[in-house]
């Protein structure tokens, strides 16, 4: 047999050298390829994926801290989605039950939205007992705080009908028990928080006191002993001639023109009368456990063309907006600042003070409330448009107060861990 050339054997051998390191190289590759491939599976697979963390955010605080749930606007919702109804609530007061003296449906259909905030969540009874259980919370207020606690109790209702453990001849001081819970719920009535004294012209009534700013009323400080978390609230009824007293000395009026006495303004008294029960509840001998002090802050009216027994009425059928409300008077305003100025002076104190701030969302609220709808035959042509309709924007008050009551427990189960 012949024998290839020498330079035909040559380029076989370099084609042949060429192939082999081109199938190596391309094999190398592959198999970087794969080995990547499975590096990264492994990464994937063996270390759990979190979220980007948020130096300004501490996971372990509750929603409230992280955005303002107090200021907003009201959006209109499709349906109407209360928890409850005036049918479902049998301890629904006649003189709160709109929707059976005639009031449309419609204010029903507007939700609280906060700006940057999530939405407040629903009210859940179930939530909110869990975490009141073994508990007694009472209300001490007039009778707005009063409207606040029907709303509590219409909510919880759905949930566990409580016991009516007591109620006084005037129906000012309830008790109620949530045996399932073991969780009692109190109204302590008081309209001035501080001591208050009517005064009679002629053995007649005037409708004006004389307040003693620096003492407590005792009607409500007394019955204490047992309760370990308090909503207080109180403004309503400092709008009418009073005659303010520190010690035994006339210090100025509210509402007067008496000579020689210094009118010194609602917002005075206000702040005045808070301070004084700011001042007892940190100072008083209570309880075994550390007493939670929930401020509800100035709950407005919204009368016009005139005053309660002047024709004033509240007929709108929707809320204001943001650029309405701002028009409204600045003494709602006034009274609410110098409420929180009361819990802020006492920030550090050791006590636990919380702030409700409902002002602005129920300034934008003149359709909340229950005007001429009403069991009103004692006073009949009188609009009330002070109070508010259950169910109604008054249940938004509990949605937050559930919210705060859960940021409380957060924040002591976070202290005992550290």
């Amino acid at each position: 047999m012949a024998k290839e050339p020498h330079s035909l054997h040559n380029k076989h051998h370099h084609a042949n050298m060429f192939m082999k390191k081109k199938t190596t190289t391309s094999f190398l590759l592959w198999l970087l390829i794969v080995i990547s491939f499975i590096w990264l599976l492994s990464l994937i697979t063996t270390t759990p994926l979190k979220p980007q963390k948020d130096d300004h955010h501490n996971s372990t605080e509750p929603v409230m801290d992280t955005c303002d749930a107090y200021n907003g606007t009201w959006v209109r919702e499709l349906y109407n989605k209360v928890v409850y109804t005036n049918a479902t609530c049998p301890s629904l007061p006649e003189s709160k039950n709109c929707a059976k003296y005639g009031k449309e449906s419609e204010f029903l259909r507007w939700r609280w939205k906060p700006h940057g905030c999530d939405d407040v969540p629903r009210f859940d009874p179930t939530t909110f007992l869990d975490v009141v259980r073994g508990r007694r919370m009472a209300f001490v207020g007039d009778s707005v705080a009063r409207n606040q606690m029907d709303s509590l109790l219409c909510l919880l209702s759905q949930v566990e009908i409580p016991i009516d453990v007591y109620k006084d001849a005037e129906d000012r001081f309830r008790t109620w028990h949530f045996q399932s819970h073991n969780f009692t719920l109190t109204m302590l009535w008081t309209q001035f928080l501080v001591e208050a004294t009517e005064r009679d012209i002629n053995g007649s009534s005037s409708g004006g006191f004389d307040l003693r700013l620096d003492r407590i009323d005792a009607n409500w400080s007394s019955k204490l002993r047992r309760i370990d978390s308090i909503i207080i609230s109180s403004g309503h009824w400092f709008f009418r001639e009073n005659y303010l007293y520190k010690g035994d000395k006339l210090v100025g009026c509210t509402f007067c023109s008496a000579p020689n006495v210094e009118g010194l303004g609602v917002t005075f008294a206000v702040r005045s009368a808070f301070r004084t029960a700011f001042k007892f509840l940190r100072s008083c001998d209570r309880r075994e456990k550390k007493l939670l002090i929930v401020l509800r802050t100035f709950s407005p009216a919204h009368f016009e063309n005139g005053a309660w027994n002047g024709g004033g009425h509240c007929n709108r059928t929707r809320p204001f907006s943001e650029e309405e409300m701002m028009s409204l008077s600045g003494i709602n305003w006034e009274i609410r600042n110098a409420q929180v100025g009361e819990v802020e002076r006492l920030k550090g104190s050791g006590e636990k003070f919380e702030v409700l701030d409902v002002t602005k969302a129920m300034l934008m609220r003149p359709d909340g409330h229950p005007g001429t709808h009403w069991n009103n035959e004692w006073m009949r042509g009188y609009s009330d448009c002070v109070h508010w309709c259950i169910p109604g924007p008054v249940d938004l008050w509990n949605e937050l107060l559930l919210k705060v009551l859960i940021q409380n427990k957060t924040k002591r189960v976070v202290s005992v861990s550290e």
